[in-house]
């Protein structure tokens, strides 16, 4: 059985079934919410930006997606792996997250994507809430 392609709709599941997470809406009508986990953002959808554009036609990318990732190692990891949609911009440079369109997401597993959510969670969670979920889920 081949691997289940990961959705927009996963991220929105993955994101607000970890432990702790605040949903917050934008106020301008749009779906674009941000997960937080003690205050701090761990999955951002943006809206269109002129840092992520299509190279033909030069429109903004409306479905970007971006999530922490613990290291600029893991980051570089991601976004130097062509099997994987996973990009930055310039505009990223030296912060610890990675985008991605949504668009893209079935070109990565629904695990994959799994485990690059709860790991942008750990990234930013208090150390007491990620120590808890790890051993939770031994993990550590």
């Amino acid at each position: 059985m081949a691997p289940k392609k990961a959705r927009v709709a996963d991220v929105h599941e993955i994101a607000s079934g970890m432990p702790h997470v605040t949903k917050w809406e934008r106020d301008d009508g749009t779906d674009r919410p941000v997960y937080q986990v003690g205050g701090k953002s761990f999955v951002f959808f943006r809206t269109p930006r002129p840092d992520a554009v299509d190279p033909d036609t030069g429109e903004k990318y409306d479905d970007v997606i971006m999530i922490w990732v613990e290291s600029e190692d893991e980051k570089l990891a991601l976004v130097s792996d062509e099997s994987t949609p996973f990009f930055t911009t310039p505009h990223f440079d030296g912060h610890p997250s990675v985008l991605v369109r949504g668009s893209q997401l079935p070109e990565i597993s629904k695990q994959e994507l799994t485990e690059i959510i709860q790991d942008a969670w750990l990234s930013r969670a208090s150390n007491r809430r990620a120590t808890t979920w790890l051993k939770e889920h031994r993990l550590s």
